[in-house]
């Protein structure tokens, strides 16, 4: 009996998973993504600074300065922005996403294919990104705060605090700093890691035997963090820097501030911050998808 209850909990008469809630998807999305910040967070702080500074600095030069000017706490600086930013950019991304996969599942026999992985992937990205854009602002300049000289630092006390000083000093929309260059950053971080992130399931599967499971899961997720921190690294370094600056009449366009770093500090300083990011990023992603997984084998097994 109690096979029998697990094999109809996990799986549909035709083989597939069976469809969770609309509200268990975004749970469970929201969860995840939180789950997994706990973890990388120290490491959104130091691309921020890397990426807030004007000259050329390695990953242990940053850890060094902030760990001897600040101390060891402030790598979990903005901490309280980064989970919100999960529990809104993740819950809507990955949860619209799940939601479009369960739909397209429930009227196709056929999984979808790479191009209909990527689209869906697009907008679920800038959904969540749109949301999740105010706790991006305050989590870029929490994270930055700390570099500036001491009369200029904004002090936040949290993230709600940060919320209240922003809509009182800078207006309401300014919450939504960025919001172009967040959305173009996360449609491309979607549909890169979405399409590499199957693409080397299937060849470590195929060429290489890798049986499904974290391993599996643990490899293709790494690959695929290489290239979408690749890919994505000059629209974060824009977003980051759009987002950091005081209000102070138009925001300047994403392609703008590009073409400045490019112009000032040279090409390579699009990439500024990259292990940071992609150390990130890795981790993010497998811890996410793991946690997400394992979530809704349990509630199928339980509930279903």
């Amino acid at each position: 009996m109690s096979d029998k209850k697990s094999d109809s909990g996990d799986k549909s008469s035709k083989g597939k998973p069976q469809s969770l809630p609309p509200g268990i998807n975004f749970l469970n999305a929201g969860l995840s993504g939180m789950f997994a910040t706990c973890f990388v967070h120290p490491m959104d702080v130091i691309k921020n600074r890397m990426q807030m500074s004007k000259d050329p600095v390695g990953v242990f030069t940053m850890v060094s300065r902030i760990f001897k000017n600040e101390g060891i706490t402030k790598f979990y600086a903005g901490l309280s922005a980064g989970l919100l930013r999960q529990a809104t950019y993740t819950t809507t991304r990955l949860g619209i996403y799940n939601q479009l996969l369960d739909i397209w599942r429930s009227k196709n026999t056929e999984n979808p294919n790479f191009g209909v992985l990527a689209a869906m992937g697009i907008v679920a990205g800038a959904c969540g990104a749109f949301v999740g854009t105010p706790a991006e602002v305050a989590l870029v300049r929490m994270t930055s705060d700390g570099r500036l000289p001491a009369d200029q630092r904004r002090n936040y006390k949290n993230v709600l605090d940060a919320f209240i000083r922003i809509c009182k000093e800078e207006g309401v929309t300014n919450l939504w700093r960025g919001s172009v260059a967040t959305m173009g950053r996360a449609a491309i971080v979607n549909m890169s890691q979405l399409a590499t992130y199957s693409q080397a399931k299937n060849i470590l599967a195929s060429k290489y035997n890798v049986k499904d499971g974290i391993p599996l899961h643990f490899s293709a997720s790494m690959i695929s963090g290489f290239v979408t921190a690749f890919n994505s690294m000059p629209f974060d370094i824009a977003k980051t820097r759009i987002q950091n600056m005081k209000s102070s009449g138009k925001t300047p366009s994403m392609m703008s501030i590009i073409y400045s770093i490019v112009k000032t500090e040279g090409v390579i300083s699009l990439w500024r911050g990259f292990w940071p990011t992609y150390c990130r990023i890795g981790p993010h992603t497998v811890l996410t998808f793991i946690f997400n997984e394992q979530f809704a084998k349990f509630y199928r097994q339980t509930f279903m």
